[in-house]
């Protein structure tokens, strides 16, 4: 086998200043030529995942907030189901968000987040969050009109002061023990087009498919500048994206798995230690149990 390359740092931007999207190749996978270059560690991986997690859900300190932003047939989903397929579902929660419905119209643009955001213990998956306010509404400007916004608050810059909005509320998360690392699947044109005719012409996957899939993909320009823009302007040390190729599949799961353990390793969890009367009291409990039948 192949010596197994991939560190997630490589594909990390803390300061956006000079981010540019045409630097990251979407089927980059490091050195590594097939899945079976890195099957054996993503299990070894996966493993540690498990182990980080059920410390992080003992501990019940930090909380561990996930973003997974991508175009359509990235990999959102597979890399959901198969990073988190081993952890506990009790100390992770995924959520998705679509487009926004009557009630959450009539709210501020982050509230929908506000409420699924994770617990003290916690894993908590975003597959798509709040950035949508700056990607699919920036494209689709018309949507903001749903949004009940005042309009004297529409203007220009609308857009650099969500972009300050959403910075300032991750360093608030930060601040009170909610760990953010954001995720973007970094897909081709080409990988994409493959993928939506994988899902016309296959009939179990023809529900994947949406006739708003083909018109998304023709403002594809405009997509990735608004990505870039988001990347460059919200990618801080304590909030930082990981720009992950995503042609395929196997190398995407890697590297998202490889940076939510280093993450978690950088918190150093342990189980919590118990005080000397919280001792005596599990040893007068043990003498009980064992001198029950």
């Amino acid at each position: 086998m192949a010596k197994t390359k991939g560190s997630p740092v490589r594909f990390r931007i803390d300061k956006g200043k000079k981010f540019s999207l045409s630097d990251f190749d979407p089927a980059d996978t490091n050195g590594n030529e097939s899945k079976e270059d890195v099957d054996n560690l993503l299990q070894r991986d996966l493993g540690r995942l498990r182990e980080m997690q059920e410390k992080l859900y003992a501990q019940s300190q930090w909380a561990v907030l996930i973003v997974v932003q991508a175009m359509d047939a990235a990999g959102k989903d597979s890399l959901i189901k198969h990073v988190m397929s081993g952890v506990n579902p009790t100390g992770c929660q995924v959520s998705s968000f679509k487009a926004p419905s009557a009630e959450e119209l009539d709210h501020d643009y982050l509230w929908r987040a506000v409420k699924k955001l994770p617990e003290r213990g916690k894993i908590g998956i975003f597959n798509r969050s709040y950035y949508e306010e700056v990607l699919v509404v920036r494209v689709h400007d018309e949507l903001l009109r749903n949004e009940k916004i005042p309009l004297k608050l529409v203007k220009k810059d609308i857009w650099k002061k969500r972009f300050e909005d959403i910075c300032a509320f991750e360093r608030y998360l930060t601040n009170n023990g909610v760990v953010v690392r954001k995720f973007f699947l970094n897909v081709s044109k080409q990988e994409q087009k493959k993928r939506f005719l994988s899902r016309l012409n296959d009939p179990a996957k023809n529900w994947k498919f949406s006739a708003d899939d083909v018109k998304e993909r023709e403002r594809w320009s405009e997509y990735m500048r608004a990505y870039e823009d988001m990347i460059r302007l919200t990618a801080t040390p304590q909030a930082p994206w990981y720009i992950v190729p995503a042609d395929h599949k196997w190398f995407t799961q890697f590297v998202v798995a490889s940076a939510i353990i280093e993450t978690l390793e950088g918190l150093k969890l342990d189980f919590p230690k118990l005080d000397k009367t919280k001792r005596e009291e599990l040893e007068v409990a043990r003498r009980n149990i064992e001198r029950q039948s």
